[in-house]
């Protein structure tokens, strides 16, 4: 593509995302010292490229899923994103409580957007400061894993046998003793040795133990979603029925949420994925800008903005970013003060 070609498809976008109406070559004439037939024919060899389409109900143009790709990848300028002074950032996401800073970004997202704020929570610990083993019924024993920042996870064990008050207590002591402040995926590994001691019915039950903590369980990870409704307020939404619905799906199923958020981890930065563009995003009405953040430079989950395909990606970029920066801040205050 020619610069001319490069220069008239990042206006097309800047004023499609900036009106919401089809472009056509009259109004991009007004903008470029070029004849409308000069602009309507470069228009045509951009259609021919699939990087913008025309709507059966206008002349005009918009960006298609690849125009809008080719336009975030190399013709934005994302500007510093400035706050108002009344903002105090700061404040805004406690590091007392990471459920509740957490809880605060998605909030944040949403409010500075006017758009859905998602943030993929950390994966809950599978290290464990002290369990305990309690009766339920014959053959069903509680196993309770308390960790070291004091969240307490429940599994079910269903064992071969019934085991006595006494051998329950023996068992929470050896594992206490033993491993107290490891992972259960270490504890598989170098308990070995140390169950020769005990009888084999009693290994059964420390075996089972170790396969219930080594398994996640269904709120290990969780996505916190604010805002989605606000999407109602977005035209380009909400004058189709079927566009709703679609993005609606998305917050109700959130497996493909948490598939898309759990990829982005591995990414460097801000990341923007455009619907129709990308598997990982199922609507194509949609885009999502995500990011990273991470406890004391290691990455633990994911944050980022849904909406529409026709936003302000160099307004939303910088919220992103910034948003990130802060919610690592906040858990690894946290984490320090623990």
């Amino acid at each position: 593509m020619d610069d001319r070609a490069h220069t008239l498809l990042k206006a097309l976008i800047e004023k499609y995302i900036a009106e919401g109406q089809p472009v056509g070559s009259r109004a991009l004439s007004k903008v470029f010292d070029l004849s409308a037939a000069t602009i309507r024919n470069v228009m045509a060899d951009l259609e021919s490229a699939g990087l913008i389409a025309s709507p059966h109900t206008s002349a005009g143009r918009i960006p298609t899923p690849r125009g809008y790709r080719l336009f975030v990848d190399s013709m934005l300028a994302s500007q510093p994103f400035e706050w108002s002074p009344t903002e105090a950032l700061s404040e805004s996401l406690p590091s007392t409580d990471p459920a509740q800073a957490v809880a605060a970004a998605a909030s944040l997202l949403s409010n500075m957007t006017q758009f859905a704020g998602v943030v993929l929570a950390p994966r809950r610990s599978q290290v464990f400061q002290q369990i305990e083993f309690i009766s339920l019924s014959p053959r069903r024993i509680l196993l309770v894993i308390v960790t070291p920042d004091g969240d307490v996870q429940n599994r079910i064990l269903l064992m071969s046998r019934d085991y006595s008050g006494a051998e329950l207590t023996q068992a929470s002591n050896f594992f206490n003793h033993h491993f107290s402040g490891m992972e259960f995926a270490q504890v598989r590994d170098s308990m070995q040795q140390e169950l020769r001691q005990l009888r084999e019915d009693l290994s059964r039950l420390m075996l089972a133990a170790v396969e219930a903590g080594s398994q996640e369980p269904d709120d290990a990870q969780s996505v916190v979603i604010s805002g989605e409704r606000r999407l109602l307020d977005v035209s380009d939404l909400s004058s189709d029925l079927e566009r709703l619905r679609r993005t609606f799906s998305v917050f109700e199923q959130k497996t493909e949420l948490l598939r898309l958020l759990d990829a982005s981890r591995l990414a460097q930065g801000v990341k923007i994925y455009i619907g129709g563009e990308s598997s990982l995003v199922p609507s194509e009405d949609l885009s999502v800008v995500t990011a990273p953040y991470g406890v004391n430079g290691q990455i633990v989950g994911t944050l980022g903005v849904i909406g529409p395909t026709r936003m302000a990606y160099e307004r939303v970029i910088p919220i992103v970013d910034i948003t990130s920066r802060l919610l690592s801040n906040a858990l690894s205050q946290h984490s320090i003060a623990r």
